[in-house]
């Protein structure tokens, strides 16, 4: 989590303890406002010292209670702008996968250099349009968001003209896992191995593969993608986390180098590709 994203968050918290104290009837203690709320009051500590964060709900129930329901509307502006680094999959997949792939292309059409570790899938830059059509399906299935999934295809190809422009560099590391996880079709994910494996010795492209034998100094974790040493995407189930402090930017490239250590490249890499794509025993 970010610096900057903390600090907000306990100036979040700072002023809603303010609010607290100053309540209109009389000051309240936590326990009393909490028993007011319905919530443990625990709840009311953590938010007020910025170590969870606030839902909308929480700030018009917090500004209802102690009798400042003028001030919601300054209580969610703060939210708004501090949770742009956590964006929530509910909100962001409210109107479909297509805006999603929109953001990310800007990004990264603004960076020269991207960095990317993905242990579970092949990554976006690098995916056949049928193999991102499968990922988009099984996610809109799982979080039950609109299917625009041909829009969201057509975005997310449309990103990887990036490979293609001159001064341009990804840096791509793959656990050998992404290469065998059948989230679609074997004969889907065959072709996606066929394309990666055409993408090694590209110039604009270094693709490591950490085979599933290599010896790891740290465990493999999420994915997550470095734009140009400024910016780190990364995600949850729960959410899409963009970091733009500088220390955390340090930490997740030291992750990255780190696990570079363990990967393969060039004919190593195509030979664990090729490995996987006879595995499937598709022709």
């Amino acid at each position: 989590m970010s610096t900057d994203y903390q600090q907000a968050r306990e100036a979040l918290g700072h002023r809603l303890r303010e609010l607290r104290l100053s309540a209109r009837g009389g000051r309240l203690t936590g326990t009393q406002l909490a028993q007011r709320l319905g919530w443990p009051h625990s709840k009311v500590y953590k938010l007020e010292g910025g170590r969870q964060t606030a839902t909308q709900q929480d700030l018009r129930a917090w500004a209802e209670a102690v009798g400042h329901q003028d001030v919601y509307s300054e209580l969610d502006a703060r939210l708004q702008g501090f949770e742009s680094h956590i964006r929530s999959w509910r909100r962001q997949l409210a109107s479909g996968h297509r805006p999603v792939q929109d953001t990310w292309n800007v990004a990264v059409d603004q960076a020269r250099t991207i960095h990317a570790w993905e242990e579970s899938v092949i990554p976006g830059m690098l995916q056949t349009a049928d193999y991102a059509r499968h990922i988009f399906l099984r996610y809109a299935d799982l979080y039950g968001t609109a299917r625009d999934t041909e829009a969201a295809v057509r975005s997310r190809l449309e990103r990887q003209s990036w490979l293609y422009q001159g001064g341009r560099r990804f840096h791509a590391l793959v656990w050998e896992p992404a290469l065998r996880a059948l989230v679609c079709p074997p004969s889907t994910l065959a072709a996606q191995l066929d394309r990666l494996a055409g993408h090694v010795g590209m110039d604009t492209i270094e693709l490591g593969v950490i085979p599933m034998s290599a010896s790891l100094k740290i465990p493999t974790a999420n994915g997550f993608w470095i734009l140009d040493h400024r910016l780190v995407i990364t995600e949850d189930w729960h959410a899409e986390l963009w970091l733009d402090d500088a220390e955390t930017v340090v930490s997740y490239r030291k992750v990255w180098d780190t696990l570079r250590e363990s990967a393969v490249y060039g004919a190593d890499a195509q030979n664990v590709i090729n490995t996987a794509r006879r595995a499937l025993n598709v022709r």
